[in-house]
């Protein structure tokens, strides 16, 4: 059991893995490269890179300002960068998949990205075997997002027949963790620099990187 409980769902970028600034940098060219060259936004790419880091920093979303004042759809977008996302870029951690599978739960991957993106990532860090039948992506909800409301927490939990009550939620972003909190989970944040959310009222254990909240787990001491 991890904090006294059954389950244990990560997110998966920036959760299994570290976003380091160069790789964030690049990732706000590639969302710009997908509006203006797939989905024709009439702006230029250092433009429209300069919002998706705004838009980031406002909404913890790239794309929000896009949905909200140029009419762009956040199933197109999504589909778009997915298609361009540099999984190849990511550094991965040494021997992280020994350490999960040591964990004393059930484990599951809930992530934001869609399932074709998700696969060549969990390929690429070494985890795709552990969890091919158990990661989902938010598109198996139809919807393109975690931070809107708690409902599909809800579903999730349904789909792999668990009790929010007995789930942990691990992953970087607070604001995906205020719906799990609301839904009923335990939620950790994995954190990579400061902990910008330790005054989080929803946020009930916090981690300086994945390896520390493992190890933690791995050692007892989060029982």
């Amino acid at each position: 059991m991890v904090f006294g409980k059954d389950i244990v769902i990560y997110d998966l970028d920036d959760t299994l893995y570290n976003k380091t600034e160069y790789f964030a940098d690049i990732l706000d060219t590639v969302m710009a490269d997908a509006l203006v060259y797939d989905l024709g936004l009439d702006m230029k790419v250092e433009d429209a890179k300069k919002l998706v880091t705004e838009s980031y920093r406002i909404y913890r979303d790239g794309g929000e300002i896009f949905y909200r004042d140029y009419g762009i759809k956040p199933k197109d977008l999504f589909v778009a960068y997915h298609k361009r996302k540099p999984v190849e870029k990511i550094v991965p951690y040494e021997n992280l998949l020994s350490k999960i599978k040591q964990v004393p739960a059930k484990q599951y991957i809930f992530t934001a990205s869609d399932r074709y993106a998700s696969e060549k990532i969990l390929k690429h860090l070494g985890l795709y075997e552990f969890f091919k039948d158990k990661y989902y992506s938010v598109e198996d909800f139809g919807v393109y997002k975690k931070n809107e409301n708690a409902e599909v927490y809800k579903k999730f939990c349904e789909k792999i027949n668990a009790d929010p009550k007995d789930c942990v939620f691990v992953d970087d972003s607070y604001s995906n963790l205020e719906f799990a909190k609301e839904a009923g989970m335990t939620t950790v944040r994995i954190y990579y620099h400061n902990n910008s959310a330790k005054d989080k009222k929803y946020i009930d254990y916090a981690y300086k990187g994945i390896e520390s909240f493992l190890e933690n787990v791995l050692e007892g001491k989060a029982a």
